[in-house]
């Protein structure tokens, strides 16, 4: 039997003449996780905004995902050490 679990990320743009921040936070699996990314428009480039949000979508992804992995090892090492102590009382 297949259990569907749900994840949800939502992201907001700020945006000035030539910077867009993307914040985005992640809810799911017992998380509420909030990270961050910038773009920065070349004053000489034309003003394309949907690509400066894809730029700061990514980076403010990429930072959820670190995050992400870095609770993931750090479960992995706790479990590892209850592993190794249950072992050791044997």
């Amino acid at each position: 039997m297949t259990s569907e679990r749900v994840w949800t990320v939502e992201i907001a743009f700020t945006e000035d003449d030539e910077r867009t921040r993307a914040d985005a936070r992640l809810h799911g699996g017992g998380h509420v996780l909030a990270g961050w990314g910038r773009a920065r428009r070349n004053p000489v480039d034309r003003d394309v905004p949907l690509v400066g949000e894809e730029l700061a979508a990514s980076r403010a992804l990429s930072d959820l995902a670190r995050q992400l992995v870095s609770d993931a090892l750090d479960v992995v090492e706790v479990l590892e050490a209850e592993r190794h102590e249950s072992h050791a009382s044997r």
